[in-house]
Protein backbone atom coordinates (compact mmCIF):
# COMPACT_ATOMS: atom_id res chain seq x y z
CA UNK A 1 0.00 0.00 0.00
CA UNK A 2 2.72 2.45 -0.93
CA UNK A 3 0.71 5.67 -1.32
CA UNK A 4 1.57 9.15 -0.13
CA UNK A 5 -0.84 10.50 2.46
CA UNK A 6 -1.89 13.35 0.14
CA UNK A 7 -3.12 10.97 -2.57
CA UNK A 8 -4.13 7.83 -0.70
CA UNK A 9 -7.87 8.35 -1.36
CA UNK A 10 -7.49 9.80 -4.89
CA UNK A 11 -8.20 7.34 -7.69
CA UNK A 12 -10.59 4.64 -8.77
CA UNK A 13 -12.03 2.07 -6.38
CA UNK A 14 -14.09 -1.08 -6.98
CA UNK A 15 -17.10 -0.75 -4.62
CA UNK A 16 -19.59 -3.22 -3.14
CA UNK A 17 -22.14 -2.79 -0.38
CA UNK A 18 -24.04 -5.47 1.51
CA UNK A 19 -27.25 -5.54 3.54
CA UNK A 20 -26.57 -6.02 7.24
CA UNK A 21 -28.30 -9.34 7.89
CA UNK A 22 -27.51 -11.94 10.56
CA UNK A 23 -28.96 -14.91 8.60
CA UNK A 24 -25.87 -16.93 7.57
CA UNK A 25 -28.09 -19.09 5.37
CA UNK A 26 -28.66 -16.28 2.87
CA UNK A 27 -26.62 -16.35 -0.31
CA UNK A 28 -24.24 -13.41 -0.93
CA UNK A 29 -26.16 -12.44 -4.10
CA UNK A 30 -29.28 -11.95 -1.94
CA UNK A 31 -27.43 -9.52 0.36
CA UNK A 32 -25.88 -7.29 -2.33
CA UNK A 33 -27.00 -3.69 -1.76
CA UNK A 34 -24.96 -2.04 -4.51
CA UNK A 35 -21.80 -2.22 -6.60
CA UNK A 36 -19.93 0.10 -8.87
CA UNK A 37 -16.92 2.33 -9.14
CA UNK A 38 -15.93 5.17 -6.84
CA UNK A 39 -13.78 7.84 -8.49
CA UNK A 40 -12.20 10.30 -6.07
CA UNK A 41 -10.72 13.39 -7.73
CA UNK A 42 -7.77 15.46 -6.61
CA UNK A 43 -8.89 18.45 -4.56
CA UNK A 44 -7.75 20.27 -1.45
CA UNK A 45 -6.31 17.97 1.21
CA UNK A 46 -9.45 17.61 3.34
CA UNK A 47 -12.18 17.82 0.67
CA UNK A 48 -13.55 14.76 -1.10
CA UNK A 49 -15.08 15.16 -4.56
CA UNK A 50 -15.87 12.52 -7.13
CA UNK A 51 -18.50 10.12 -8.38
CA UNK A 52 -19.89 6.70 -7.60
CA UNK A 53 -21.75 4.71 -10.20
CA UNK A 54 -22.54 1.43 -11.84
CA UNK A 55 -24.76 0.13 -14.59
CA UNK A 56 -27.53 2.71 -15.13
CA UNK A 57 -26.74 4.92 -12.10
CA UNK A 58 -24.30 7.63 -11.06
CA UNK A 59 -24.07 9.95 -8.06
CA UNK A 60 -21.86 12.98 -7.44
CA UNK A 61 -19.82 12.75 -4.25
CA UNK A 62 -18.93 15.58 -1.93
CA UNK A 63 -17.52 15.39 1.57
CA UNK A 64 -14.36 15.25 3.61
CA UNK A 65 -11.29 13.13 4.20
CA UNK A 66 -9.05 13.09 7.25
CA UNK A 67 -5.65 11.59 7.84
CA UNK A 68 -5.81 10.47 11.47
CA UNK A 69 -5.66 6.96 12.76
CA UNK A 70 -7.70 5.59 11.12
CA UNK A 71 -7.79 7.68 7.96
CA UNK A 72 -11.45 8.53 7.35
CA UNK A 73 -13.80 9.59 4.57
CA UNK A 74 -17.30 10.98 5.04
CA UNK A 75 -19.32 11.96 1.98
CA UNK A 76 -22.76 12.28 0.45
CA UNK A 77 -23.71 10.82 -2.92
CA UNK A 78 -26.45 12.69 -4.79
CA UNK A 79 -27.93 12.35 -8.24
CA UNK A 80 -30.97 11.69 -10.38
CA UNK A 81 -31.45 8.10 -11.51
CA UNK A 82 -34.33 7.24 -13.85
CA UNK A 83 -35.95 10.59 -13.01
CA UNK A 84 -35.78 10.12 -9.21
CA UNK A 85 -33.46 11.78 -6.75
CA UNK A 86 -31.08 9.48 -4.89
CA UNK A 87 -29.15 10.56 -1.78
CA UNK A 88 -26.86 8.30 0.25
CA UNK A 89 -24.50 9.13 3.13
CA UNK A 90 -21.23 7.25 3.59
CA UNK A 91 -18.55 6.95 6.24
CA UNK A 92 -15.45 4.87 5.62
CA UNK A 93 -12.04 4.03 6.99
CA UNK A 94 -8.79 3.19 5.26
CA UNK A 95 -7.81 -0.37 6.17
CA UNK A 96 -4.39 -0.29 7.89
CA UNK A 97 -1.51 -2.06 6.23
CA UNK A 98 -0.61 -5.35 7.90
CA UNK A 99 3.15 -5.57 8.56
CA UNK A 100 3.14 -9.26 7.57
CA UNK A 101 0.41 -8.95 4.93
CA UNK A 102 0.80 -10.61 1.53
CA UNK A 103 -0.95 -9.37 -1.62
CA UNK A 104 -2.70 -6.65 0.38
CA UNK A 105 -4.52 -4.03 -1.66
CA UNK A 106 -5.40 -0.53 -0.52
CA UNK A 107 -8.99 -0.79 0.75
CA UNK A 108 -11.68 1.15 2.61
CA UNK A 109 -14.52 -0.26 4.73
CA UNK A 110 -17.55 1.58 6.04
CA UNK A 111 -21.26 2.12 6.44
CA UNK A 112 -23.90 3.65 4.16
CA UNK A 113 -27.42 4.92 4.82
CA UNK A 114 -30.11 5.76 2.28
CA UNK A 115 -30.97 9.38 3.15
CA UNK A 116 -34.23 9.59 1.17
CA UNK A 117 -36.63 7.05 -0.33
CA UNK A 118 -36.56 6.36 -4.05
CA UNK A 119 -38.31 3.92 -6.40
CA UNK A 120 -36.85 0.42 -6.56
CA UNK A 121 -36.15 -1.63 -9.66
CA UNK A 122 -38.91 -4.06 -8.59
CA UNK A 123 -41.59 -1.33 -8.80
CA UNK A 124 -41.69 -0.81 -5.03
CA UNK A 125 -40.03 1.84 -2.90
CA UNK A 126 -36.53 1.67 -1.44
CA UNK A 127 -37.15 3.33 1.96
CA UNK A 128 -34.98 5.97 3.64
CA UNK A 129 -32.93 4.94 6.65
CA UNK A 130 -31.77 1.55 5.39
CA UNK A 131 -28.17 0.93 6.49
CA UNK A 132 -25.64 -1.34 4.77
CA UNK A 133 -21.92 -2.02 5.01
CA UNK A 134 -19.50 -1.34 2.18
CA UNK A 135 -15.96 -1.89 1.07
CA UNK A 136 -13.91 -0.56 -1.80
CA UNK A 137 -10.57 -1.75 -3.20
CA UNK A 138 -8.28 0.72 -4.96
CA UNK A 139 -7.44 -0.09 -8.56
CA UNK A 140 -3.82 0.39 -9.57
Amino acid sequence: MANSVATVFVGEWGYRSWRNDTDLGKQPKDLLFGRGTIRIKESSAHILKGTIGGDDWSLDLYGSRSYGNPMTVRFRGMGVVDGSEWIYDYVGYLVPEWPNGKQQRTAMVGSIVRAISHPGSDGGTNPAGVVASWYAVKRS
